[in-house]
């Protein structure tokens, strides 16, 4: 039977696995100004508070016992737990556990979670290879910049077929940030990349479920097994990004290839990295930040007729779920996340607990949370009025939430969330030196003091 072998391919691409792979095994390290390096520093911190703060969660429980039964050998460690596993389940657990309370941080322009796959591949590689703090950073801020480009590229439509491009282009950005580590040639970092274009992660459908963290902890597991296989040899096209039918042509009908070469080794997407100060999908953050202020201007859940929320059509596209039945799914509920603004004035992971989401004044609270599309309203945006019971409106339109490239969250104001994730895990006084040491960790001659302030004593 004859098939329909008709694809709309661009066969004049640049070589951009090559350019990329020269980048990563070329860049000289601190090949950046100090903001960026003091971004990454950033990054670092807030990536391992988030995954210190869910390591007690079931999602961390249930993919550490699946790798124990892999019998893997103690190399590299579980953060937030005593465990010791091979690198690439600490890589994929860390990641697990970075993304499960889907506090960390975010990439606007794409809504790419960078940090997760890289840095959980970085660390487990860095602890078990002995390698520098310095090299850590370095590979970072690379492996970040790898994911974001090939990010920017394709988006929106690779996003938009369902994608989830966190793990898509994480395994990407982990599989460079490891090749970097590993000093591997330009070669064989192609060879990395090649291998990890073969590898891409996730699906949306999963979000709301342990999926969804699952992707990158299973993007930082396959950037690492990626760059392992490279240095020992493993071969992978050496055009496997931007072949016709290579990965990006393959899952993307978008491929501005400008976006991975313009301006490379000069403009470093970890400057247009944010952090979360709500634990939820980033679009619901101003509709928290709105009723927070309506919160501060005096007004009450018991004074609430209805709350009138426009919204861009994407906010309820990724977070329309109006009777979300736990934690879980509370976090793509744009509703549950209006209902906790205005009752707690925040919204951290306490405030998606099951228990919250089903506290019948949070139920009473979101229902009467009336969202219309309007899409003159940009995404990152929302307009809100609390009609209250005595005839009076009052009103919020909030351009930038806090946590946004324009009102970005402060170095105190991570080190506050770090230590709402952290000190119940390890205690305020280790957190502080953990904490202290992520600050210091360029500077450091390994990360073992990191690995150790980041497990519980005792």
């Amino acid at each position: 039977m004859a098939r329909n072998t008709q694809v709309a391919a661009d066969h004049n691409a640049p070589p951009v696995t090559q350019i990329l792979a020269k980048f990563v095994a070329t860049h000289p390290s601190r090949g950046w100004s100090d903001a960026v390096d003091h971004e990454a520093h950033r990054t670092f911190m807030n990536w391992l508070g988030c995954a210190v703060g869910a390591a007690k969660h079931e999602a961390a429980d249930a993919a550490l016992a699946a790798v124990n039964m892999l019998q893997p050998a103690a190399q590299a460690s579980v953060l937030g737990r005593s465990d010791k596993v091979d690198m690439a389940s600490a890589a994929l657990v860390n990641g697990i556990t970075s993304h499960t309370f889907d506090f960390d941080d975010t990439h606007l322009k794409t809504i790419i979670h960078p940090a997760g796959p890289v840095a959980s591949a970085v660390l487990a590689l860095a602890e078990h290879t002995g390698a520098s703090g310095r090299d850590v950073i370095d590979a970072l801020v690379i492996g970040i910049d790898v994911s974001c480009r090939v990010g920017n590229a394709m988006y929106p439509e690779h996003y938009d077929r369902g994608w989830h491009i966190t793990g898509s282009t994480g395994t990407l950005g982990a599989a460079a940030a490891c090749a970097r580590l590993l000093k591997l040639d330009i070669e064989k970092t192609a060879m990395a990349l090649g291998i990890a274009a073969s590898q891409p992660v996730g699906m949306r459908e999963q979000f709301g479920t342990m999926t969804k963290p699952f992707h990158p902890g299973g993007a930082a597991r396959a950037g690492l097994m990626s760059a392992l296989l490279a240095s020992k040899g493993f071969t992978a096209s050496p055009k496997a990004l931007e072949a016709p039918r290579g990965m990006m042509q393959t899952v993307s009908t978008k491929n501005d290839w400008n976006e991975i070469t313009g301006e490379l080794g000069q403009r470093f997407e970890i400057s247009f990295n944010s952090y979360k100060p709500f634990a939820c999908g980033i679009v619901i953050h101003p509709s928290i930040d709105a009723c927070a202020q309506l919160r501060g201007q005096g007004v009450t859940p018991d004074q609430v007729e209805r709350i009138e929320l426009k919204v861009h059509s994407l906010v309820l596209e990724l977070t329309g779920k109006k009777e979300p039945a736990d934690g879980l799914q509370a976090k793509f509920s744009v509703y549950h996340g209006c209902a906790a603004g205005l009752t707690f004035g925040y919204a951290a992971e306490d405030e998606f607990s099951d228990e919250v989401v089903n506290r019948p004044d949070m139920v009473a609270l979101r229902r009467k949370v009336v969202a219309t599309v309007d899409d003159s309203i940009d995404e990152a945006s929302v307009d809100v009025t609390a009609v209250l019971k005595d005839g009076r409106r009052v009103h919020v339109f909030v351009e930038h939430a806090i946590g946004s490239l324009q009102n970005p969250m402060t170095d105190a104001l991570l080190e506050g969330k770090f230590h709402g994730l952290s000190d119940p895990i390890l205690g305020a006084a280790q957190t502080s030196q953990l904490i202290s040491a992520c600050w210091a960790v360029g500077k450091a001659p390994n990360v073992s003091a990191i690995i150790g302030l980041a497990a519980p004593k005792g």
